[in-house]
C-alpha cells in the first residue's frame, strides 16, 4: 500500500495553506534545493565542462525520461526530456504529419490546451495541412478517413473531462490515422497506459503532478514502431546521430534520441530528478484510486454547502481527471479571495475556478478546509472586495 502520509513529508508546503494548484505548479519537493546545490557545487563547480561525462548530464535526458516512462506505461528507452512542451509538440505533430502524406487533416477538441492549438495552426499552414476544431464529445464522430493526425489534451486543462485515449486511438487507427497525446494534466494524476493503448506519440510537461519546479523540461514518448522512422522537421544537434562529429547534414539518431533538440537543462533536470524519487515507492493504481476518492468528496462537499456554484466537471469518475472546475459570474474574484485565505486554486476564462488535487500530498483536510472556506466567502460575499476584482498578468 502506498504510504500517502511519507509523500506528503516529502514536500515543503507552507503553514497555513491549502494547496490546490498543483496541476499548474507543484510544490518544491524538500530534496530538491539540496540536489541542485550539490549538482552546482559537486559538478558545475569542480567538473566544469567534464561533467558531460563525469556526472552524466549528456545521458540525464534519457536516464530521466526512464523515470517517468513507468508513471505512464511506457518502456525503456521510449522517453526523453528536453525543451518545452510546445517544442515537443511541434515534433510529434510534424513527425506524425510527415508519416501520413496523403491525409491531411488534423483533429484536434475546443478543450485541447491552446498552445497546441496555435503549434498545430502554423504547422497546418506549413505542412499544406487543415486543423478541424470540435467539441470534446464530438470528437470519435468526426474522425473520418482524410484525418492524418488525432491531437488530443487526454485530461482537459478547464474541466478536467478525461477522454478515452484507448477507444479514440483505435478509432482513429481504423482511420488510417496516427494519435498524439497530450499528457500535461494526467503524468502523475491518473492512470496513463501508452503501451495498451496503442498510442502513437504523446507527450507533457513535469512541473505540474511531476513536480520539477518552475519551466521544468517537457517529455516525448514514440511507440516503438513509429521510432526508427518518425523525422521532425525540428532537428537539432542533440538529436543526431553522431553529434560531435560536427557534420554539415543532418543524420537521424535511432529511435527516441532523435526527439532530442538543444543543451539540456542539466540544473532543471537535477530538481526533477528529486521530485521523481518521491514516486519511486508510488503505486498508480492506488494514487489514482486516492484522486477519485479526492475530488469526489470536493464535489459533494461543494454542492452541499455552495448551491449557487454550477459544477464545470465530470460527475463520474471515469470521465474525470484529478481536478474539479466550479462556475460562478464573478469566478475570478472569488478564487482571489480564497487564495488570501490561505486555499489556493486558479482561475480559467471565462468563469471558472480550478482546484487540483494531488494525491502525493492533498488529503481529506484540504478538501474540507477548501469547501467550509469557499461556502464562507460566498455567504460573506467576501470576494466583493475591490482588491480581488483586479488581475493580474497570470491567473
Amino acid at each position: 500500500m502506498t504510504d500517502f502520509s511519507r509523500t506528503k513529508r516529502a514536500f515543503h508546503l507552507p503553514s497555513g495553506v491549502t494547496y490546490l494548484d498543483g496541476n499548474s505548479l507543484g510544490p518544491m519537493p524538500r530534496a530538491a534545493q539540496q540536489r541542485v546545490a550539490a549538482m552546482m557545487a559537486d559538478e558545475w563547480s569542480d567538473m566544469l565542462i567534464t561533467g558531460w561525462n563525469k556526472a552524466g548530464w549528456y545521458e540525464q535526458p534519457q536516464r530521466v525520461g526512464n523515470r517517468i516512462a513507468r508513471l505512464i506505461g511506457a518502456g525503456p528507452g521510449e522517453v526523453v526530456m528536453g525543451d518545452t512542451l510546445s517544442i515537443k509538440v511541434f515534433q510529434a505533430l510534424s513527425a506524425a504529419l510527415a508519416l501520413r502524406p496523403e491525409q491531411r487533416v488534423i483533429l484536434s477538441d475546443s478543450g485541447n490546451f491552446p498552445s497546441d492549438l496555435y503549434v498545430a495552426q502554423g504547422l497546418a499552414t506549413a505542412m499544406g495541412a487543415r486543423l478541424r476544431v470540435v467539441a470534446p464529445k464530438s470528437v470519435a464522430d468526426a474522425i473520418g478517413d482524410d484525418l492524418a493526425v488525432l491531437m488530443l489534451t487526454e485530461v482537459d486543462y478547464r474541466t478536467g473531462r478525461r477522454h478515452d485515449m484507448a477507444a479514440l486511438t483505435a478509432r482513429a487507427h481504423r482511420a488510417g490515422a496516427l494519435t498524439i497525446w497530450d499528457l500535461a494534466h494526467s503524468a502523475g494524476a491518473v492512470d496513463v497506459d501508452l503501451t495498451a493503448s496503442e498510442a502513437d506519440f504523446a507527450v507533457g510537461c513535469t512541473y505540474k503532478y511531476l513536480n520539477g519546479g518552475p519551466g521544468a523540461p517537457a517529455f516525448i514518448w514514440v511507440n516503438p514502431r513509429h521510432a526508427d522512422v518518425a523525422r521532425p522537421i525540428l532537428q537539432g544537434w542533440m538529436g543526431h546521430e553522431a553529434p560531435f562529429a560536427f557534420t554539415p547534414d543532418y543524420a537521424p539518431a535511432p529511435g527516441i534520441e532523435r526527439m532530442r533538440v538543444g543543451t539540456p537543462p542539466v540544473i532543471a533536470m537535477a530538481a526533477l530528478e528529486a521530485a521523481l524519487d518521491v514516486w519511486d515507492e508510488v503505486s498508480m493504481d492506488h494514487l489514482r484510486a486516492k484522486s477519485v476518492d479526492l475530488t469526489g468528496a470536493f464535489i459533494a462537499e461543494v454542492e452541499a454547502s455552495c448551491p449557487d456554484l454550477l459544477l464545470n466537471s465530470p460527475r463520474d469518475p471515469e470521465r474525470r481527471g484529478s481536478q474539479v472546475g466550479f462556475r460562478h459570474r464573478q469566478g475570478h474574484a472569488v478564487m482571489q479571495a480564497l487564495i488570501a485565505e490561505g486555499v489556493i486554486g486558479d482561475f480559467r476564462a471565462p468563469d471558472v475556478m480550478r482546484f487540483g488535487f494531488a494525491p502525493l500530498y492533498n488529503d481529506r483536510d484540504d478538501v474540507s478546509r477548501a469547501a467550509a472556506t469557499l461556502a464562507r466567502i460566498l455567504r460573506d460575499e467576501g470576494w466583493k472586495k475591490a482588491q480581488f476584482m483586479r488581475k493580474a498578468a497570470v491567473t
